[in-house]
């Protein structure tokens, strides 16, 4: 559960509050390295860890459909997962794509969130009304009253993920304490794929 350390999801996560939608597309070039099992266990993984952990309500409902194209598991993976507390996921996972792609987008009410854990960036783009600098944008809703969007582009402390989520859980069992991703967490991804 790697993504959880990633510094580009460290920065976003604080801007998190219940998403509404979230879109993740998670593409690789093939490598005969985890064949063994589908595009799921092998990819999606991280991203149903990094949903359940944001969205923290029971799944509803789940659609998916994969396919085996060069492997004798599926190699590519699409999943549409409702929660009970109505937010709506559609996961995308493949091992046989041209180009890599970790991304994932957040829809919250007047929020959205990108976060990118390839490139580690996120961009947000938001309503608010607060704010005094230059908007990059005003709409005119049908009230009449002017909403002003503006983009942000935080910027992201390097660091080597593994290495934290290693320390993290050395420093748990150290210090008798919960790590930052326990066994429920693991579980429950593993349940959902």
């Amino acid at each position: 559960h790697v993504e959880r350390f990633n510094p580009a999801f460290i920065k976003a996560s604080k801007q998190l509050s219940k998403p509404k939608f979230i879109e993740t597309h998670r593409l690789a070039q093939f490598n005969p390295r985890g064949t063994d099992v589908s595009v799921i266990l092998d990819l999606m993984i991280h991203d149903l860890d990094i949903l359940l952990h944001v969205v923290k309500s029971p799944v509803k409902n789940i659609q998916a459909s994969g396919v085996a194209v060069l492997s004798d598991t599926p190699d590519i993976a699409n999943a549409r997962i409702e929660f009970i507390n109505g937010c709506v996921a559609n996961l995308t996972a493949s091992r046989v794509s041209l180009k890599n792609m970790r991304k994932t987008r957040f829809f919250q009410s007047g929020k959205y969130i990108s976060v990118d854990f390839l490139n580690r960036e996120v961009e947000v783009i938001e309503i608010d009304e607060k704010k005094s600098e230059l908007p990059i944008m005003i709409l005119e809703a049908e009230n009449g009253k002017k909403k002003k969007i503006y983009f942000t582009k935080p910027d992201i402390s390097e660091n080597n993920a593994i290495l934290d989520e290693l320390n993290s859980f050395a420093l748990s069992i150290k210090n008798n304490k919960k790590p930052i991703v326990d066994i429920t967490d693991g579980h429950s991804a593993l349940d959902v794929a």
